[in-house]
């Protein structure tokens, strides 16, 4: 039994009331963690606040220390993390061996984007109304920051925020996922036992509205950093009063297969890019507009892909695809198909839902009208759209209000620079599909897809703020 704590600051506590978590797989509770109030999270938030004050005498090489050894512990007890991950979200094993891998990515490119954060000099007498002075402006942290996570990458998107947050200098309270509490509580241990942990500065509490509204609602905080929902993205703009927030939200990813793509290259990655982590992810491929001399061919081709696709049990090596989070879950995406093929779609492999297992779905003659294009189905669905030319595809791509990251097949040049000028994206991949990210990398969307940039040297800048300083 995985058992979490609540972290004030430093300080582990148990409680009496508990929750518990049970397995997608097979529902066996597997982690129990502590039921929250708006009470704890006040006097999480107030200890942070205190951590921050003090924090001034840290230096930046002890927070780089903090870090490195993070990552040093993580690398020492990877299969304790996979496992976690794999027994609270269902994630197969060696996807979740692969996130672990990317924590560690991230957490020592975090480091190196601490160490190159600069300020710049300013030449106050470039102006007539200026005069000559020493002027430059610095990078200081923000101060308390919220951290709020969601459960389809539990461990590697909570790295994405604590480590900027922390090595900036600031104090964070972290909220982990409902879905994966033990990850991330694992996580936040391994921050707070380190040797070169810095007193108090992370807290972590869990629980979901009651708690997150008493973190977001509250004067202390100075930065709000969520990945979740649109809903909530919305709510938590609402309710976050004068603070920065950034928002990683939803997507209704999608790509275009122009003629002179390699069809068979773009449906072995297609296939990937719907169907991994059972399609929770906000980048997974939902749209393919597939010009309509080449439809019909690709189309068996990303079915016959799709077919070798391993669906079962997670802690298989060769499964490719597990459950979805919940059983909820399961019948939404259902619903979903089922709604569209009234509407006229048609699925090309077999429509099936096991429980909390929902197999690969690839619907095609589907009309830009459809509920499944319109919105997020956040699962192993992905919908193919005819079109005539490049024109009508991308029209149809900047649709959506969505507006995460977008990808083409192309090797037509003059296509390609067309495509990357025009994607209304946050990110935008060639000749590969738009589930692809690098940690290294700025990410995020526009539209209602979100608010700010992620990836180490992004974050935090996002995580501090600038002070202007002249000296006459």
């Amino acid at each position: 039994m995985q058992k979490a704590k609540i972290y004030f600051g430093s300080t582990p506590v148990s409680k009496d009331e508990v929750e518990s978590i049970k397995s997608p797989f097979n529902d066996k509770v597997v982690s129990i963690y502590p039921k929250c109030t708006k009470k704890d999270a006040i006097k999480a938030l107030e200890i942070a606040k205190d951590a921050f004050k003090k924090s001034k005498d840290f230096t930046l090489s002890q927070r780089v220390e903090w870090v490195k050894d993070v990552a040093k512990k993580i690398k020492e007890n990877k299969e304790e993390f996979a496992l976690a991950i794999t027994k609270e979200i269902g994630k197969p094993i060696s996807f979740s061996r692969v996130e672990v891998d990317r924590c560690i990515e991230t957490l020592e490119l975090t480091v190196q984007a601490a160490i190159e954060l600069s300020g710049e000099t300013i030449n106050t007498d470039a102006t007539p109304s200026g005069k000559k002075s020493i002027a430059f402006y610095k990078r200081v942290p923000v101060g308390v920051v919220v951290a709020i996570t969601p459960f389809n990458f539990p461990l590697n998107l909570a790295a994405h925020k604590l480590a900027p947050a922390l090595i900036a200098g600031n104090s964070v309270v972290f909220k982990p996922t409902p879905e994966a509490p033990y990850t991330g509580y694992l996580l936040a241990k391994t921050f707070i036992e380190s040797k070169y942990a810095l007193l108090n500065m992370l807290s972590v509490v869990y629980g979901d509205v009651e708690v997150g509204r008493a973190l977001i609602e509250s004067d202390i905080p100075r930065k709000i950093s969520f990945t979740g929902s649109v809903a909530v993205g919305k709510d938590i703009a609402k309710r976050a009063g004068i603070k920065k927030i950034s928002l990683e939200l939803g997507g209704n990813a999608a790509t275009f297969i122009d003629r002179s793509a390699n069809l068979d290259y773009a449906a072995s990655r297609c296939a990937v890019g719907a169907f991994v982590n059972s399609g929770q992810v906000c980048i997974s491929l939902q749209r393919i507009y597939v010009h309509q001399d080449i439809y019909d061919e690709f189309a068996k081709k990303l079915a016959k892909d799709t077919s070798k696709l391993k669906v079962g049990d997670p802690y298989e090596e060769d499964t490719f695809m597990g459950p979805l989070i919940n059983e909820d879950a399961a019948i939404r995406a259902q619903k979903w198909v089922e709604s569209a093929i009234k509407e006229g779609a048609k699925a090309i492999l077999p429509v099936k839902r096991d429980g909390k297992y929902f197999y690969p779905t690839i619907l095609v003659d589907v009309r830009e009208d459809m509920n499944i294009v319109c919105e997020e189905v956040f699962a192993p669905i992905v919908s193919l759209v005819k079109v005539k030319s490049y024109e009508e595809a991308i029209k149809k791509m900047n649709s959506s209000p969505y507006g995460l990251q977008f990808s083409i097949f192309s090797n037509d040049l003059d296509v390609v620079k067309r495509f990357i000028d025009d994607a209304q994206a946050g990110g935008v991949v060639v000749n590969d599909i738009p589930t692809l990210r690098f940690d290294i990398q700025p990410y995020g969307g526009v539209k209602l897809s979100g608010i700010g940039r992620e990836g180490p040297k992004f974050a935090i800048k996002d995580f501090t703020e600038i002070k202007s300083v002249v000296i006459l």
